[in-house]
């Protein structure tokens, strides 16, 4: 308890709207902001209200949490979580959810093409489908397929079918729609890749690395919002 209210909850309070907080940091700090909240959040606001009226000099952490310590048990706030956030939810703000829209190209398809198609849309990647079975994953093409594989070695994009280049399917990584979507960050930043096929018995769409932190920060906000409120007395 000592560390989650030390190292996150006032800190994070009182810095955030000022400091951009790094993305790698977010993890750790929202998930210590929700058990905190969760297991203490009357104690927590009172807390947090003396540490704003205390002097500098006198205010020890040891008080602070000798105080939170000392009280009765929290009202939890009404809070979504990261933890409760799915893959589904980037793609129904994508606008791919409920139109089934998915950026492909099909294995019989010149790089060029490829590339055209990728430009118009973009997007920095494509899911690739079987020529002849377009319900068929068969990899994905990505401008950095497009940059190693034709570009560098100077090859005619206009000569090279998309399965030359493309990663194909028993390599591809793939999550599903209900995949949380810490997880699908995890498994981006382990396995060094960008991009992403969304699978549900068939392909329902694609994930960058971007989507998943414009969603991260975006809810960030939305916890340092509610955990204001809290604090001024908004949720009882």
């Amino acid at each position: 308890m000592e560390s989650a209210v030390k190292e996150t909850l006032v800190p994070f309070v009182f810095r955030l709207s000022e400091t951009p907080v790094q993305t790698n940091q977010i993890k750790h700090s929202m998930q210590g902001i929700t058990k905190a909240l969760r297991l203490h959040g009357r104690q927590l606001r009172h807390a947090v209200l003396q540490h704003m009226n205390m002097n500098k000099g006198i205010f020890s952490w040891a008080t602070l949490i000798s105080r939170i310590q000392s009280e009765s048990p929290a009202v939890i706030i009404p809070h979504m979580g990261l933890e409760n956030i799915t893959v589904n939810e980037i793609l129904r703000a994508k606008g791919e959810a409920e139109a089934g829209a998915v950026y492909w190209c099909s294995t019989a398809h010149l790089v060029h093409e490829a590339v055209q198609h990728m430009a118009a849309h973009n997007v920095g990647a494509l899911v690739v489908l079987k020529s002849g079975d377009m319900n068929q994953l068969a990899g994905i093409v990505t401008e950095r397929d497009f940059a190693r594989k034709i570009l560098l070695p100077g090859r005619p994009s206009q000569q090279t079918r998309v399965e030359d280049i493309m990663t194909e399917e028993d390599k591809v990584i793939t999550v599903s729609g209900r995949t949380n979507i810490l997880r699908a960050m995890e498994v981006m930043t382990d396995k060094r890749i960008r991009h992403v096929p969304v699978f549900d018995d068939k392909v329902v769409g694609m994930i960058s690395i971007g989507d998943v932190v414009r969603t991260i920060v975006d809810q960030q906000h939305q916890e340092v919002k509610q955990l204001k409120k809290y604090i001024r007395g908004d949720y009882y």
